[in-house]
């Protein structure tokens, strides 16, 4: 049975039994990854594949769909049988997906702990191959103005410096900031530099006026709050 759903293309599944069918008539809960991302991908590869042996092997390369969320455009054409169409639609979808998680826990643009900013944050960083670091600029009650990227890289004092750290928060009339930056190795423990970083802003924030609340790193669905363990 399982081998004819992989080597059977979706628009030969018998009525009713496909997973596009399935989907729309109860949802995606008892549809595999594979399936979802067949459906996606609508029909196979260039090298005859269907769509759910070319979903099949997207998963094994990558080896599941946190991985596979990661992957640029160009990599996942590097997959035998995948275009450009279908990198686009994958890349696309798992973006939107991203962009649909909730802002933060109360449904509201309002920061009132470390678990709401990295509720905010977890979608928009965790996935990054690279460090970024982002500033959340917020009012006096601590509501977001913006979001704001200061830099990518290594976090050192000579990427991340106070002048174009605070000047987004400075031209927003902020009143506090929460500063965060992703770590792509998944590990949101601290290292020194970000340690240094942090009471550099710190001490920066100090005399503009301006709080800093937290400097929260984000790792693979973790997170560090600098400002829980007291180093803020």
């Amino acid at each position: 049975m399982v081998d004819m759903e992989i080597h059977t293309p979706l628009s030969r599944w018998p009525q009713g039994e496909g997973p596009r069918e399935r989907l729309l008539a109860g949802g995606t809960e008892d549809l595999s990854t594979a399936q979802l991302l067949a459906v996606l991908l609508r029909t196979g590869g260039r090298r005859g594949q269907t769509a759910l042996e070319l979903s099949r092997a997207l998963l094994n390369h990558f080896g599941d769909i946190r991985e596979l969320a990661h992957a640029s455009p160009e990599e996942l054409q590097a997959i035998p049988g995948l275009g450009p169409a279908g990198a686009a639609v994958i890349t696309a979808a798992l973006d939107l997906g991203r962009r649909a998680w909730p802002d933060n826990r109360n449904g509201r643009d309002t920061f009132s702990s470390a678990a709401d900013a990295a509720a905010w944050l977890m979608p928009r960083l965790s996935h990054l191959r690279k460090e970024q670091f982002l500033a959340l600029l917020l009012d006096g009650k601590n509501r977001l103005i913006r979001q704001v990227r200061i830099s990518e890289g290594s976090l050192t004092s000579s990427v991340v410096h106070p002048r174009e750290a605070f000047l987004p928060a400075v031209r927003a009339s902020a009143a506090s900031v929460i500063f965060a930056h992703n770590h792509p190795s998944g590990d949101p423990s601290p290292s020194s530099e970000d340690i240094a970083v942090t009471a550099q802003l710190r001490e920066a924030g100090r005399i503009l006026g301006i709080n800093v609340l937290d400097h929260v790193i984000i790792g693979a669905g973790v997170y560090r709050s600098l400002a829980e363990e007291g180093r803020l």
